[in-house]
């Protein structure tokens, strides 16, 4: 369940009441865990995949209400600011407009700098939190374009470019760690809730980092650039059955070899960072640490790319040594090969099992539940699935008639039950860890999905129905948890 989903008041789900409601919800239905999208700042497209920081978090999700009661806000003003966004979709273009001025007025009105717990915040996170609040004060001052188009002396960093620009801009760079500021101590308060109510946070770290990010900007030496500061090649994904040019996801990609050499050092900083949000954490593309595929920047498509070695568990590894175990989901889906197989299994980290590539016709399926070991993690789907309801519309008879077959039943006299039937094939597996999508135990359609690969203007934007997570709905989910021994 995004936390951008989440019924909350103005426009998007974030840290307010509903948060803490849903926690009580997944209380009453015997739930353990809550997966969540990545939660750090969007930019175009506004995918949660393409941050304008892997570090910062995104200030939609900071509750309004939470200000109004710090006396920074009034409610008029919210209503105000959130006037046509509506309840069921998410507006970003009115959000953008609207939500910054408004978080400006909660800054003006702070007095923050005389926080002491803000003061320690800005000290403790001063390896990231300075060049992100800047990147974003610059990007502001010059109309919000890439910083690839930025005078040359501050997009190099030139040392005295640096000094002249966060004098210049003293007061939006303070804004933006403010922002920061107030987005962990509100996620820390939820997360706290919901460890104490028996509910761990599953989060999501995406492998690559956007193009236009503080990331880059601020370590240019660890991507795989050229002399000017361009990518060389770009994260991608080749030509498939489901799309002839490949996917081209733009992202930069690592020097490994200048990770290596440091120990690791960003990447481990990455890691402990996202454990102070997530209890476990999925970690996106596990297959691109084996190898992953370069496509020449400036392709059109992904059509022309080459695979090139990650890694491995050296990373891991190393993050072991430097932070002692931590929990990890791999994100193993797509095309494996022997040498992701057999990495995924010197890890030690559990795989995912969609149902949904289940019941294909032409080829035998390790997804089929017969085949799955326990150290797994079973879903009806992802956020980039259909919803299961509207998915069994789009399969053919021959697929059809196998998953019939498979479940033990002629026909469905509705796609509810049968979206219920397959989340309780998912529920009696072997996997040791079985997440439904919100979307499926409401049983609802394509208008929920959440994300379409390869397409952008249509995605991220469903919101959960208030009080559509009923006690009538929990007492349902609890008794077929408590069936199945998942308590």
């Amino acid at each position: 369940m995004p936390v951008a989903s989440l019924p909350s008041k103005y426009g998007i789900g974030c840290f307010d009441q509903a948060a803490y409601d849903f926690i009580d919800c997944l209380e009453k239905a015997g739930q353990s865990f809550w997966q969540v999208l990545p939660m750090g700042p969007t930019g175009f497209g506004d995918s949660p995949y393409q941050s304008f920081s892997t570090f910062a978090g995104n200030p939609y999700f900071i509750s309004l209400s939470e200000l109004i009661k710090d006396g920074f806000l009034t409610r008029k003003d919210c209503e105000d600011s959130s006037d046509g966004m509506g309840h069921q979709v998410i507006h970003y273009d009115l959000i953008y407009k609207k939500r910054f001025d408004l978080l400006r007025k909660a800054f003006a009105e702070s007095s923050i700098e005389t926080d002491p717990n803000y003061n320690t915040f800005v000290q403790e996170n001063s390896d990231w939190l300075p060049d992100y609040a800047l990147f974003m004060a610059i990007k502001d001052s010059l109309g919000g374009i890439s910083y690839l188009e930025w005078d040359e002396d501050i997009r190099n960093r030139d040392p005295e470019a640096m000094v002249t620009y966060r004098n210049k801009l003293m007061n939006e760079v303070m804004f933006y760690q403010f922002l920061q500021y107030e987005f962990f101590k509100q996620w820390k308060s939820i997360k706290t809730y919901a460890n104490e109510h028996g509910i761990q946070i599953i989060g999501d770290i995406p492998i690559y980092v956007a193009l236009d990010s503080a990331d880059t900007w601020a370590h240019p030496e660890l991507f795989d650039f050229d002399e000017k500061g361009l990518p060389n090649r770009v994260a991608g994904c080749p030509p498939d059955a489901f799309c002839a040019d490949g996917q081209l996801w733009g992202n930069p990609l690592y020097k490994w070899d200048t990770h290596r050499e440091t120990g690791y050092e960003w990447w481990i900083g990455r890691i402990r960072h996202v454990y102070e949000w997530y209890d476990i954490v999925r970690i996106d593309h596990f297959r691109g640490f084996d190898e992953y595929y370069a496509v020449p920047y400036g392709d059109k498509t992904a059509r022309n790319g080459d695979w090139l070695p990650g890694p491995g568990l050296d990373l891991f590894r190393a993050a072991k040594r430097e932070l002692g175990d931590f929990k990890v989901i791999a994100e193993d889906l797509g095309f494996l090969t022997d040498s992701v197989r057999n990495m995924l299994s010197d890890s030690g980290f559990p795989g995912m099992k969609v149902l949904q590539f289940a019941f294909d016709t032409r080829e035998d399926s390790d997804y089929l539940p017969h085949n799955y070991e326990r150290n797994s993690v079973v879903y009806t789907g992802t956020h980039d699935n259909e919803t299961t309801y509207s998915w069994w519309k789009s399969l053919s008879a021959a697929d059809k008639n196998v998953a019939l077959r498979y479940i033990g039943a002629s026909r469905f006299t509705s796609r509810k039950k049968l979206t219920w039937r397959l989340i309780e094939l998912a529920e009696m597996s072997v996997s040791d860890l079985c997440i439904i999508p919100m979307q499926d135990f409401l049983c609802l359609g394509g208008d929920a999905r959440i994300n379409t690969p390869s397409t952008i203007g249509t995605n991220w934007l469903w919101r959960m129905k208030k009080d559509a997570f009923t006690d009538k709905l929990a007492a349902r989910i609890y008794a077929m948890t408590r069936l199945y021994g998942r308590l």
